[in-house]
């Protein structure tokens, strides 16, 4: 749990299933992550070993993330995180607008 705790991991460990991406790319498809953020959670992931930063020497630099190993075992964990979540939303009891669901 310690792997994927901390906000937004999951979802950027999830957008790095399909392959490498440039920060600019996962910026734009993790919503609501800032920057700074980003760039914190990436290098948080690197520590772990769960990301690799890959440097490409071009001009100027290109820079992408990419699952390590570790990382892409992680992947099944997430989709099923997200299944059961799914599940549990789609059975909950649907309320009145405004109104609490009962626990």
């Amino acid at each position: 749990m310690r792997l994927l705790g901390g906000a937004w991991t999951p979802n950027l460990i999830w957008q790095l299933s399909g392959g490498p991406r440039r920060f600019t790319a996962l910026h734009k498809d993790v919503a609501g992550i800032s920057a700074k953020m980003l760039s914190a959670r990436l290098r948080e992931l690197e520590a772990k070993r769960v990301v690799v930063r890959e440097v490409s020497p071009t001009s100027p630099p290109s820079v992408a993330y990419a699952l390590t190993p570790l990382g892409r075992e992680l992947v099944p964990v997430i989709d099923a995180m997200v299944r059961v979540g799914t599940r549990l939303v789609r059975s909950a009891p649907k309320t009145r607008a405004g109104a609490r669901a009962p626990r």
